[in-house]
């Protein structure tokens, strides 16, 4: 009896201290939902449509709010306007790295009908090979597609609502089951991979010759290993090699199938980008990359694909680099920023009909490309995606190539094609489909 007298008042103590610490840093904080004790504003946020719960936040506490994510603030900026005020304006400040405690543990702050999602990720994931390892793999080679079976998983599980509550509650990774651990797994995995790379490439390393990424990283690794400071250890190597492979294999993969989605489910634009093909480029060469100065349609199709689908709606987490008065707000030095890029790229006033896709949104009145200041699928500011060229030019050539050779068929009737993403958490992923490749 007296021992849960006692729990009671210790969690009553517990319950009251944590509502005098939200409302002490509430007090110069943007305006914002009501959060409840320890578990803040989770239960009002929609987990499998985060970026819906930021706009109906919006329409009540304006663009700039304050989201409790657990007992810890996340500053919310919603709209071109806040956008671009913190992280172009004020880029130093917000250039901070946001907390994102699930890949923190991981990284330890280091012609027949089928389903595309194999081919179209074997093919930009065998691109970053090329740049991490200098060579390419066999579609067939086994550890190549467990690698790639790993690098799916992911993602798939980085968009879960589950992974959403670990962020927010990082204390849970620890001691709760779930698929964190699986993510886990994967990456010991991973590491286990590049270390073997790694070793390899000490083996035949000439400082005179490096071959690829691992070869540069290793000869700077030599001339800094007096450095007690230096950030050029093979553990960063590891961590900065599986980067590449995640940031660069898995949303360029998911940019491509949904992208063919999008082409099946409008055949019209798909005939257009076909007509401006042959009229560019022709039957009897490659696409290349001066090609797409001279195809405005295309060119309009691939912004607009990237704008429809809204790959990461929030991107990843910032942070303030010092205490910090953004528009008459003080925001502490550390806080987490979460910038909606859904916002940017659904703005109904420079996106007319933004749920519609429309490649006209990227073309004038005389079927000229048409350049948007509010086009931010990369992110932008001082943390804008380092990839942001080589995922467009991958997406220009691997699009223009397949168009050029094949029409594309749908199995199912189109107006049954579903084109409303399964995940839009971390990434929105599309749903499964079937597609026909017809050799033109």
């Amino acid at each position: 009896m007296v021992l849960g007298v006692f729990l009671g008042l210790l969690l009553t103590c517990l319950l009251l201290l944590s509502l005098w610490r939200q409302n002490s840093q509430r007090r110069n904080l943007p305006p914002g939902p009501t959060p409840l004790p320890i578990i803040g504003n989770i239960l009002q946020i929609d987990l499998k449509d985060i970026s819906k719960s930021l706009r109906n936040f919006s329409k009540v506490y304006g663009p700039v709010f304050t989201l409790y994510l657990g007992r810890k603030p996340a500053v919310v900026l919603h709209g071109y306007e806040a956008v671009k005020e913190a992280f172009i304006e004020h880029g130093e400040e917000f250039a901070g790295r946001g907390t994102f405690p699930v890949a923190d543990k991981i990284g330890k702050n280091c012609g027949v009908p089928c389903d595309p999602t194999f081919i179209l990720g074997c093919a930009p994931c065998n691109v970053i090979c090329s740049i991490v390892f200098q060579n390419r793999f066999d579609y067939k080679d086994q550890e190549f597609l467990t690698f790639l079976d790993i690098l799916n998983e992911n993602v798939e599980i980085l968009s879960s609502p589950w992974i959403q509550i670990c962020n927010n509650f990082p204390t849970i990774i620890d001691y709760l089951p779930g698929s964190h651990r699986k993510l886990l797994k994967n990456f010991t995995f991973s590491k286990h991979y590049f270390l073997a790379k790694v070793l390899q490439h000490q083996e035949t390393l000439d400082i005179n010759n490096p071959r690829d990424f691992i070869d540069c990283f290793l000869i700077k690794m030599e001339q800094e290993k007096h450095n007690p400071k230096t950030e050029f250890t093979c553990e960063n190597l590891i961590f900065t090699a599986s980067d590449l492979f995640a940031a660069g294999t898995e949303t360029t993969s998911t940019t491509l199938r949904y992208s063919l989605l999008l082409l099946l489910k409008y055949p019209e634009v798909t005939a257009k980008v076909q007509e401006e093909i042959d009229h560019v480029i022709g039957r009897h060469r490659s696409p290349c990359m001066r090609d797409r100065n001279n195809m405005p349609y295309t060119e309009a199709v691939l912004h607009e694909i990237q704008r429809y689908i809204d790959l990461l709606p929030t991107s990843l987490p910032h942070a303030v680099t010092c205490d910090m008065k953004f528009r008459d707000y003080l925001i502490p030095k550390g806080t987490t920023v979460i910038a909606s890029l859904t916002s940017v790229l659904y703005d109904d006033k420079e996106f007319p009909n933004p749920e519609r896709f429309d490649p006209n949104h990227f073309l004038d009145e005389s079927g000229k490309f048409k350049k948007s200041d509010y086009f931010f699928p990369f992110s932008t500011g001082k943390r804008i995606c380092v990839g942001e060229g080589l995922a467009r030019a991958e997406l220009f050539l691997f699009l223009t190539t397949i168009l050029q050779n094949f029409n594309l068929r749908s199995p199912v009737d189109l107006k049954d094609l579903d084109i409303t993403p399964v995940a839009n958490g971390f990434v929105s992923v599309p749903p499964k489909f079937q597609i026909c490749f017809i050799p033109i």
